[in-house]
């Protein structure tokens, strides 16, 4: 693909799951990648089963040091790391700040150190891994869900800004993903999100068609599209199902 050959490419949150599938489909297609992880462990093994560069450490603050890696210019960033805080309103407050930390405000970050580049020259990409609980919810998660919420609020903001600067925007909402989250997510996500969930590597393989298509939203569960249309158009019908699915894991519990 001539949009990835020769690319920079910075993975956040590529230690397993979603992140590395993307890194490894980004070094089969010619990119150079490099692989952020708060593991520095397993960082390192990703990039060195795929002949990438590991850069350890917090994903809100690693674009300088990557772009430094890449020869000075970072052509694509993935803003994949996050948390799948459970909770409620209850949950604790530090509960709440790191969800907002990671899973928002460090594509906030990154966007202000990447722009100014991208601007300047009318080019770059940003990619945003933000999950089918930002188009629709999550029971049992309210921080996930609002903070997932607001990082599809942020990709589409970055697009519909600077898409005639040359800014290119995905924004990945899959639902269940066998993942370590998805095994984190508890008889929630056993009930919600197991039984349709797909693999990383398909993740990587619906943001590339996405790629080529020049297209904003990446749905690795194509029928979360009918879900989103349906919370749109009937919001109370969409709520009383979801409240349902609520009282189901309830009684479940």
């Amino acid at each position: 693909m001539g949009t990835v050959d020769g690319a920079g490419v910075v993975v956040t949150g590529a230690g397993g799951g979603i992140g590395a599938a993307l890194a490894r489909r980004f070094a089969a297609e010619g990119a150079r990648v490099v692989v952020n992880d708060l593991d520095g462990a397993k960082a390192e093994a990703v990039a060195a089963e795929i002949g990438a560069t590991a850069l350890p450490g917090d994903a809100s603050a690693i674009v300088d040091a990557a772009r430094e890696a890449l020869d000075g210019r970072v052509d694509v960033y993935c803003a994949n790391a996050g948390l799948g805080s459970p909770g409620d309103p209850f949950a604790d407050e530090a509960v709440w700040a790191s969800a907002w930390d990671v899973n928002v405000m460090a594509h906030v970050r990154a966007a202000r150190a990447l722009l100014p580049d991208w601007l300047e020259r009318g080019d770059g990409r940003f990619v945003s891994t933000v999950s089918a609980a930002g188009l629709l919810t999550m029971i049992g998660a309210a921080p996930y869900s609002v903070t997932k919420h607001g990082a599809l609020a942020f990709a589409e903001w970055l697009s519909l800004t600077y898409r005639h600067r040359g800014l290119k925007v995905h924004a990945i909402c899959p639902q269940g993903v066998r993942t370590d989250m998805l095994t984190s997510a508890g008889s929630a996500g056993e009930l919600v999100l197991a039984p349709t969930a797909i693999e990383p590597d398909d993740v990587a393989d619906a943001l590339f068609a996405a790629i080529a298509e020049e297209r904003f939203l990446v749905l690795p569960h194509p029928e979360v599209a009918d879900y989103y249309r349906a919370r749109a158009t009937e919001p109370d019908r969409w709520i009383g199902g979801m409240n349902h699915l609520q009282q189901k894991w309830e009684a479940g519990r």
